[in-house]
């Protein structure tokens, strides 16, 4: 397939920063490890997960059976998703935090679209870099794939309605999907671990764990989901026009 200079150098970027995040130390990280939940947690949260990832399966194949162009923006929205949820920082308690990026992928897709594409990450990432787990695979899979994609795109496209300005709207839609992921992983540890204190106080120990490295994180993530939606704005115009994206027009 044939691209233009600008599109090289769009390519060459997320090339760029792909390696630069490569690079990175590794580290246990805000995906649930293998292991930590017990096992009745680990199913009811894959039995959860798995009709969003069935009708995910299906929104895919609409969008490619009507357009084969879209394949190009699924594949970097996937990319995006596995680089910056790669990258992990030490948190103050011992644990850590990163970005999830599934918040591109639900505003090009939809949500449950997005669901397939963490999925696929969240397997790669438990298998070759031993981030996350294969046993907690539900549960991660309904944080990151799920709910946060669900909470950008309800934001996306209901802000959208005000007239707010598109990047405003963008960085807001990916900022507090972000957040909203590390909240439902709070949950989720608070529900499967809280004999000791109880779930209330479990759960507030769960957010403070992350909220410190995790909220300029969102912000970061925020801002890098603006970047990319302008590359694509200034060089794809064609494929978003495709996918609905962008109307005519604009």
């Amino acid at each position: 397939m044939y691209l233009s200079k600008g599109r090289k150098a769009l390519v060459g970027a997320s090339a760029f920063l792909t390696a630069m995040f490569g690079v990175m130390p590794a580290a246990q990280a805000m995906h649930i490890m293998e292991g930590f939940l017990p096992v009745q947690y680990c199913i009811a949260w894959g039995v959860v997960s798995l009709p969003f990832v069935v009708v995910g399966f299906q929104s895919i194949k609409k969008v490619l059976s009507e357009n084969r162009r879209a394949l190009t923006l699924l594949a970097l929205a996937g990319a995006f998703v596995f680089v910056i949820s790669s990258l992990k920082i030490p948190s103050v308690t011992g644990s850590s935090s990163h970005m999830t990026g599934t918040g591109l992928g639900a505003m090009l897709f939809g949500p449950t679209a997005t669901s397939v594409l963490g999925l696929i990450v969240l397997i790669f990432q438990a298998i070759l870099l031993a981030h996350g787990g294969l046993t907690t695979l539900g549960a991660n899979c309904f944080s990151m794939a799920i709910a946060g994609p669900i909470v950008s795109y309800a934001l996306y496209k209901g802000l959208g309605k005000t007239g707010l300005n598109r990047k405003v709207v963008i960085f807001v839609a990916a900022f507090l999907g972000d957040l909203f992921t590390y909240c439902v992983t709070a949950f989720q540890l608070a529900l499967a671990h809280n004999s000791a204190v109880g779930f209330g106080t479990a759960l507030i120990e769960n957010l403070s764990v992350f909220a410190v490295t995790q909220i300029p994180l969102a912000v970061v993530e925020g801002l890098l989901t603006v970047i990319i939606m302008i590359g694509l704005e200034t060089y794809a115009k064609p494929e978003l026009k495709a996918i609905g994206y962008l109307k005519d027009g604009e």
